[in-house]
Formats: structure tokens, sequence, C-alpha cells
């Protein structure tokens, strides 16, 4: 099938094509214009804006973590709704056919989940492969286990960490690297209840700045493309922009990727000794040319925090509402769900700000991301609105004029007069996470590229406009019709196979043996335990 584009506005930054042209499919590849120009079917964009898929870099969407927050909230989700006829998985919940289909219509074709424990990597990709239409990747945990903890308490050699990584990425099918509040789970198991960059672990006298760096080599010498993804230590609590800088600094040359920054620009002025520290910590970015962030924004309104930071869960659950919470400790990584409403208030109102600094005071849209953290900042069903607020100073002046003077008066949003442009959104959206994660095949519209294909009706109204897609195409498919799911496919799970060394899979058996009585296999799974034809779509590593 060979499918024509017609008319639409090209926006793709990565080629070089921002105007009116045609966009031309086969299959499920983007191709040069054939020299005949005959089409087997023609779409009439005209009025529309034409952008690659969009993709998500960290949206916690499956996984334990995310199941017990269902079970603990069965009120905020659909998963409790008899599901309407001809929904797919009919042995499988609602939630994960919505997760599809939500991200679907809004254009997004790809999603990171940022937060997978290996001990729990069969569950995930079980969970993964229920939700429709998009691709997924996955980030292992590490920084918490023992088995690594040991290692650099030992003095084990760069190569033999490096062993490790591998393994552990590998065998996972994961796509990177995240490491969370490093050491804090441990730290945490022996009473301790704060835990800053150059706090050390009890037992193994190592610190977590240490942690830090010891993966972050690990991950560059791999040449895993996606740099290690760090959850910062002092989570949400004032001064945490403090323990950001120190942590930017720590990069040293090396690329290093921050999660939602914005849990970490809280600074100490004003009579409650909470304000705003973005513009310093965006000058930070700024500067920092090796490292990339992500923003985490929040929006106002009832939603769940989601976190394996179990020490910042624990010391969270006072704030719960409604008035429950789950905090638990496992192997190497704990977690905490706790549900929280953002409100209009000083505190919510500044935390709100914070987010839009960052966003539009870091000025390279190739290195900082578009999250919500969801579900913990907000849904990502809050994305529209998001992007109208990014792409309109006026609607963000209108928004702030409802909040608290006081917290205003504490943040420099008021000043900022920048707007997104469409060509800035692909960027942030599109080409720039395709580049962090190593994926050549998607995020632009050059030829060769997988055909995932977001189609938007011009509105004034941006949040209309960007939440409900004209049209989407997944691998040449066209799932997507005026903001409705048409066509319902399977995507892939992206994963890296670093090469494994038998040595440290040798050393890696004794070690379960001894400490829990399993065998390795615990860890590892089949391709066919996920039941689908070509459940995953391999990603290479850099030379």
């Amino acid at each position: 099938m060979l499918t024509r584009i017609s008319g639409g506005e090209i926006v793709d930054p990565p080629n070089g094509r921002v105007g009116p042209g045609d966009l031309w499919i086969k299959d499920e590849n983007i191709i040069e214009a054939p020299a005949d120009g005959r089409a087997d079917r023609t779409i009439d964009a005209s009025g529309c804006v034409v952008m690659a898929g969009a993709i998500d870099i960290h949206s916690h969407i499956g996984g334990g973590n995310v199941n017990t927050a269902r079970l603990l909230l069965p009120e905020q989700h659909a998963a409790h709704l008899r599901r309407p006829d001809g929904t797919p998985l009919s042995n499988a919940g609602w939630s994960t056919v919505e997760t599809g289909r939500r991200y679907a219509t809004m254009g997004f074709t790809t999603v990171i989940e940022p937060a997978m424990p290996p001990n729990a990597a069969l569950h995930t990709h079980l969970e993964l492969a229920d939700i429709p239409i998009i691709d997924k990747g996955t980030l292992a945990i590490l920084g918490n286990d023992d088995f690594l903890l040991s290692m650099i308490r030992d003095k084990a050699s760069p190569d033999m960490i490096d062993d490790y990584v591998a393994w552990t990425v590998g065998s996972t099918r994961a796509l990177g690297v995240k490491v969370i509040n490093a050491g804090a789970a441990a730290a945490f198991k022996e009473n301790v209840r704060t835990f800053s960059l150059d706090d050390v672990v009890p037992s193994y006298g190592v610190s977590s700045r240490r942690i830090v760096k010891t993966l972050q080599g690990a991950v560059e010498r791999l040449g895993i493309p996606h740099p290690l993804h760090v959850h910062c230590n002092n989570l949400g609590v004032p001064g945490a922009a403090d323990t950001a800088a120190r942590t930017i600094a720590a990069a040293e040359g090396i690329p290093l990727h921050l999660a939602h920054l914005q849990f970490y620009g809280y600074g100490t002025e004003g009579k409650r000794k909470f304000s705003s520290a973005a513009a310093s910590l965006a000058e930070l970015v700024n500067a920092s040319r090796e490292v990339t962030i992500d923003v985490g924004q929040v929006m106002f309104g009832q939603t769940v925090t989601i976190s394996a930071d179990v020490m910042r869960q624990f010391a969270a659950r006072g704030s719960a509402h409604p008035r429950k919470s789950v905090i638990h400790e496992a192997d190497g990584n704990g977690g905490g769900i706790v549900p929280f409403r953002y409100r209009q208030d000083y505190y919510g109102a500044l935390q709100w700000a914070v987010g839009l600094e960052l966003f539009l005071l870091i000025e390279d849209p190739w290195r900082v991301f578009f999250t919500t953290d969801h579900p913990n900042g907000a849904p990502f069903t809050a994305y529209p609105k998001l992007f109208e607020l990014l792409m309109s100073r006026d609607a963000r002046n209108e928004a702030a004029s409802l909040l608290p003077h006081s917290a205003m008066a504490l943040s420099t949003l008021s000043t900022i007069g920048r707007e997104y442009t469409f060509e800035e959104i692909a960027i942030m959206t599109r080409a720039a996470p395709a580049k962090l994660l190593g994926l050549e095949d998607r995020g632009h519209l050059g030829a060769g590229a997988i055909a995932d294909v977001a189609v938007y009706r011009r509105d004034a109204d941006i949040a209309k406009m960007l939440g409900r897609a004209a049209l989407v195409f997944k691998n040449g498919d066209q799932v997507v019709t005026d903001g409705e799911v048409t066509h319902y496919r399977w995507g892939k799970a992206l994963r890296l196979d670093p090469p494994k060394n038998p040595a440290m899979i040798r050393r890696l058996e004794e070690f379960y043996q001894q400490r829990y009585g399993l065998s390795l296999d615990w860890l590892a799974f089949p391709d066919s335990a996920i039941a689908r034809d070509e459940p995953f779509g391999e990603v290479p590593c850099r030379a």
C-alpha cells in the first residue's frame, strides 16, 4: 500500500523540513516521493500539522507498583468498570487498553516505563505487552542491590561492573539503566531516614555519589545510548535544588540524565522557606552540555505518586489523599504508593510554576523532555493542557492569575515571554527522545523511518488540537481517525542485548543460590514467555 499525505505542514526538524509538503508511506515505512507521483491512497492534510509520532521517555505505565496503585485506588481508574463491547484483551483489565488508546489519540507512539526492578522484569513485560498500539521500553533499576553495592565496596574492576550491568540490561530486556536515590533503599533498611549525595550506605561504606559515578561509567563504556537515568536524592524537599546542582556537577563531562527535575527545583526563600529555584537550576543545565533532564510537571488535581524511592515515599505517607498508602521493601528496590491531590494553594502553585520555569528557561529543546512523571506530577492525560501552557503566554498568565500571589512572587514565571513553537515541540517530544534513546528509526519523517506519524488539524485551541489527533499512523497502520482509535494493533518492547560474560553468569548463579536458594532462571525468561508474535524490537548499543 502506497499512501500519500498531501498538503499538510510538515514539521520535521531533523531533516530540515518545516513547511508545506507531502509525506509518502509504503507499507510500514516512510519513503521518498516516487518518480511517477502515483499513490494507492491520497489523504488531504490541508490545514493540518504533520509530525512524527511522539515519544514519552518517562511514564509509569506497567509493573508491580502500577498494579499496586490500581489495587489501592480502584475508584480512580477504569479497571473496575465493565469493558465496552469490542475492546480487545478480553482476558485483561481495561486499564492497559485505555493506556494505549489515550496515548495514541494524542499522537504518541512510543512510551518508556522508567522504573523496572530486575526481579519483576517478566511481570513488567507481560503487562506492557497488554498495552495496544504503542511501542514500549523499560529502564532497569540498579543502585540499591546487594550484588552491586558489594562489588563497589570490594573495589571490583570496571570490567566486572560492566559485565553485571550488561547482564542485567540484557536479561531484563531493558533499554537503559536507572538509579533511584542511589543507596537510600539499602540505607532505609538500617533505619536511615534522610540520605544525600555524599552520605554513606551503612554496612557497605559506599556513598551515593560513588554509586552514581560507577553506574554512569558502566553505561558509557557499554555504549548504552540512553545516559544513566538518575532520580536524585532528597526529592521534593525545600533546598533540593542544592542536591540537583551537586548531581549536575558530578556529571563531569560524561552524559547524565536527571529525571523529573521539577521535584528538585525548590529553594528555601520566603517566610515558608519554600520557593522556586528553577531559574538557577535552568542556568546550570544550560551550562552543562552533557546533562539532559525531563521535567515532571505538576498539574492540579488528584493523582497518585508511584516510586521505588522507598525512603521518600515513607516520609510522604502522612500527606496521602485519600489517607491510605502502601510502603514495601524488597531486595534492592523497595517502593511506595501514596495518593496525592495537588491543590491551588501556596505549595501546589509553586510546584506548578517551577516545572513551567524549567521548560521555558532551559534554552535547548534537545535537552529538556516533556513529562509529568505520570502519574506522579499528573496523569499523562494532562498533556494537552500542558502543551497549551508552553505554547501560549496568555494561557499561562490566565492560569497564574488564579493562584496565590505570595507563591507567584517567589517564581520568575510571570517575567518569561517565551512561547514554544511547533518546531520546538517536535524536537522535544519526537526528535530529541529518539536521539537520547538511540532509536534511529523514529522521531523523524525521513525516508527509511518507521511510519509513526501524527496529523493534527490546526485549531486556536491548542489543547484541543494536540489532544485529539486528526490521524495517527503506527508502523503505517492508520490507528486513529478524528481523535478516536479505529484500529488496534500490537506494538513491541524495544530492548538492548549487550553481550554477557559467562564468568559473570556463573558468579551470579552462585550468588542467588547461596543468598536465596534460587536459580538465576528466577530473573531470566525466554522471549516466548511474552505471548505475542515478535514481542521485542532490537536496538543496538553504540560501537
